[in-house]
């Protein structure tokens, strides 16, 4: 019989990592696709669900618990803000990283404001996606297991 691995041994180490949980709200389909591709390309990075509506989002977060939400300002039925509001509260370990095409101070306040952790231009920043998730997720998973 071959002798057990420890959690001493680098490989379990790895194998009992926690996937972070992401979970992507985004009401354009090809966009939501493209966002699902990229955090899969994540190590670690587990997407746990989507949604394209507030109501819907609301409800998947819940439902799923994510460390991390990739968040869509602008959503049929609704805003992120709408969404922000919902959750925070509630969950304020869940991260919250907010993107946009528009990205005024005006929308970047009230996100802030209503408990997102990022704020990201779409057409400038989604290169910054992957890192800040890792870092949302990271951080608000430290933050949930050293607080239980």
């Amino acid at each position: 019989m071959a002798p057990r691995a420890t959690a001493a041994d680098s490989g379990a180490m790895e194998s009992t990592r926690t996937a972070l949980k992401v979970f992507v709200v985004e009401d354009a389909p090809s966009i939501r696709a493209r966002l699902i591709e990229l955090l899969d390309e994540i190590d670690d990075v587990s997407v746990v669900g989507e949604a394209e509506s507030p109501a819907e989002a609301v409800a998947g977060i819940f439902r799923t618990r994510p460390h991390c939400v990739v968040l869509d300002f602008r959503l049929t039925g609704g805003t992120g803000v709408d969404v922000l509001r919902a959750v925070h509260p509630a969950s304020p370990e869940i991260g919250f990283v907010v993107l946009t095409n528009h990205p005024t101070a005006q929308y970047r306040r009230a996100c802030m404001e209503a408990g997102a952790t990022a704020f990201l231009d779409k057409s400038t920043e989604l290169g910054k996606l992957k890192g800040v998730v890792v870092d949302c997720a990271s951080a608000h998973l430290d933050g949930a297991t050293h607080a239980g």
